[in-house]
């Protein structure tokens, strides 16, 4: 007998698992100042605070990783979407600073982690199409992102308190969880010979120097983004005297999903698509430091996300070939390197702020790229090395 045709939406739970936490990213970084209005904090200590939750992102991910190679991803998602809602739970129950900082520590944690897995389970179940998918689930983190900087612009202008943004996520924590009950541990994608898309890896040994190389792509870009994203609204507000700062971050991340989409569809460019955006980031990013245009940099800002969207899915893509079956520990690096690169560049982004200007800093924070285009031109080398020996070896 012919068996039933599931509907598969597991891909669907995942896309949203990331959303969310693009959207807690992009609705933290637009709460940071009235945060710091409600705790009565500096420059420097504003920047502290958010690199309070980046620094719990270097944590979780490398031990998590290892586990979920070896364990039931889905299951690992399923009880860190539980001690998310637990995290949110906190903040919303207490004005107190130190359970705050308890609670966003938690979350920083459970959000990377869930970013982890979701990944590596995106590619572990989807082995024909998951390339493709990788960019498209990328674009899920910067559409979250994206929409809510809007969405707190919103409540907080009809009065409500900057924590529903923790109820949100709570909420959506509820919901992912739901889903991946329902889902199922089902086998959705078998490669055959004829799976001429497919994102399997074409070889099985794990290559820790090319993996080591995109860690310091994605510490350096993810120190970047975090660096700029906290702090682009002080720059709009203190500097270029504009109210549009939660604007140009909502433009920011609104640019990243078409270039995520992009990377999806042309994934097979993902090394020169790399090399493209590592060169361009630095250099607008400088402008940006020099404009005294609001206008202008809201322009600069769509460039800026544009060029920042492609690296993450692109990073992603050139992993395959280093990663073998270990899709979960490489995973797991890469994000312990965006949790130090965001929780230590903030925090630089922060100090160097207030003692010198948000204009020098950016400017620094850009400097950093030269060790990150170094890396990103010996990783593509590597990756079509290490992809050419092992179809000799074949």
């Amino acid at each position: 007998m012919k068996e039933k045709k599931r509907f598969d939406f597991l891909w669907l739970v995942l896309f949203a698992i990331v959303f969310i936490n693009g959207f807690e990213a992009g609705g933290y970084q637009a709460s940071l100042r009235v945060i710091g209005v409600t705790y009565d904090l500096s420059i420097t200590e504003m920047g502290l605070f958010a690199s309070v939750e980046l620094f719990a992102t270097m944590l979780a991910p490398l031990f998590l990783g290892i586990i979920a190679d070896q364990t039931n991803k889905k299951e690992i998602i399923r009880i860190f979407l539980i001690i998310q809602l637990l995290g949110a739970g906190f903040i919303l129950v207490t004005t107190s600073n130190i359970i705050f900082v308890a609670g966003v520590f938690l979350l920083g944690m459970t959000t990377s982690a869930l970013q982890v897995v979701a990944i590596a389970s995106l590619t572990d179940s989807y082995p024909v199409s998951g390339s493709s998918k990788l960019g498209f689930l990328t674009s899920m983190y910067a559409l979250g992102a994206f929409v809510a900087p809007l969405v707190v612009d919103k409540y907080l202008f009809m009065g409500f308190h900057w924590r529903t943004l923790f109820a949100l996520l709570a909420i959506g924590s509820v919901i992912t969880y739901i889903g991946m009950v329902t889902a199922g541990d089902y086998v959705r994608e078998t490669v055959t010979e004829d799976s001429s898309d497919s994102s399997a890896p074409s070889n099985t040994k794990f290559y820790v120097f090319g993996i080591l190389l995109l860690c310091v792509i994605m510490l350096i870009y993810v120190g970047f983004e975090n660096g700029f994203a906290f702090f682009v609204e002080s720059l709009f507000a203190n500097i270029l005297v504009s109210s549009k700062g939660r604007l140009a971050l909502s433009i920011f991340w609104i640019f990243m999903i078409p270039s995520r989409f992009c990377v999806g569809f042309f994934a097979k460019k993902a090394k020169g698509i790399l090399i493209a955006a590592v060169f361009a980031i630095p250099i607008v990013a400088v402008i940006i430091a020099l404009v005294s245009s609001a206008d202008v940099v809201l322009v600069l800002c769509a460039m800026l996300g544009f060029a920042s969207g492609a690296i993450y899915p692109s990073v992603l893509n050139i992993m395959l070939s280093f990663a073998g079956k270990k899709t979960a520990t490489a995973t797991g690096m890469i994000t312990t390197a965006t949790g130090i690169g965001g929780w230590l560049f903030t925090a630089i982004t922060g100090y160097i702020g207030d003692k010198f200007s948000l204009r020098i800093a950016i400017m620094v924070l850009a400097a950093f790229f030269v060790f990150s285009i170094a890396a990103a031109f010996i990783a593509c080398k590597k990756a079509t090395d290490y992809s050419v020996t092992t179809s000799a070896k074949e």
